[in-house]
């Protein structure tokens, strides 16, 4: 019997190379378990390529059509109206319970309206439920202009999600649409996709870093009236624009098949 002599494989590079091995796995499965997450999330929103059907029904119907832009929209106007026209001009302010109590009261209506109707919810809850933080922020503080803090807070962090997967090669949009088109994150060996993915991601960071670049300064000027009116302009009438523009660019990205 012969004794092999051979120099056995050095631990510190296997140890090396099942560590990588890992952390590629590792990273496989949570760009999968995220991208499953948003294409669902796309998915119900009524955001699939492969249905077919037009840009504008697409969009009208991620924002939730009448009911889901009323929902979005009135109870931060009544907010600002209410609170504007009850400035007194002696102090400079206006009924901040008044103005809360109206936003929240218009919010919980929409969510009682959907659950008689049998409608999903989801939407109506989660404007209820940002409606009542924002006023919790106004109401403990005292400070109507606190109102907007939950929104600056999600803008950072929309903005530096979409911005750092961008930077990384692993973009939100990327790994929705690849999910929702089958291909899972096949579309990072497309330089075409990756490209086309890379910038969709920048152009909503941008977006979101530009509410807080413009409203922010109006934060701190403690001018609500303003901060108001161009949070709500700032908000769907931007919004719809981009999901357009990231609908169209994924259809060219992903043509239908032809029969």
């Amino acid at each position: 019997m012969t004794e092999d002599t051979r120099p056995p494989a050095p631990s510190g590079d296997t140890e090396s190379g099942d560590d990588a091995g890992e952390g590629a796995a590792a990273q496989a499965s949570a760009s999968d378990i995220l991208g499953a997450a948003l294409g669902d999330a796309a998915r119900r929103a009524g955001l699939d390529p492969n249905e077919g059907k037009s840009t504008g029904h697409v969009v009208w119907a991620a924002m939730g059509g009448w009911r889901g832009v009323l929902e979005s929209v009135v109870p931060g106007l009544v907010f600002i109206l209410a609170y504007t026209l009850t400035i007194d001009p002696a102090s400079g302010e206006g009924d901040l319970w008044l103005s809360l109590g109206l936003s929240v009261g218009i919010a919980a209506i929409f969510t009682v309206a959907r659950l008689i109707a049998r409608q999903p919810i989801t939407a109506a809850v989660g404007g209820l439920v940002a409606a009542g933080v924002a006023a919790a922020f106004a109401a403990f503080t005292g400070e109507a202009s606190n109102n907007f803090i939950p929104g600056f807070i999600t803008n950072a962090l929309y903005g530096t999600a979409f911005l750092v997967s961008a930077l990384i090669g692993w973009s939100l949009i990327g790994l929705a649409v690849g999910f929702l088109m089958g291909e899972g994150t096949a579309w990072r060996k497309d330089k075409r996709k990756r490209r086309a993915f890379f910038w969709l991601a920048i152009a909503w960071a941008s977006l979101f870093a530009a509410r807080l670049l413009v409203q922010l300064p109006l934060y701190f000027a403690d001018n609500v009236t303003a901060l108001g009116m161009l949070k709500l302009v700032m908000g769907l009438p931007l919004f719809a624009p981009l999901l357009a523009v990231t609908w169209l660019a994924v259809r060219a990205l992903y043509p239908p098949e032809r029969k």
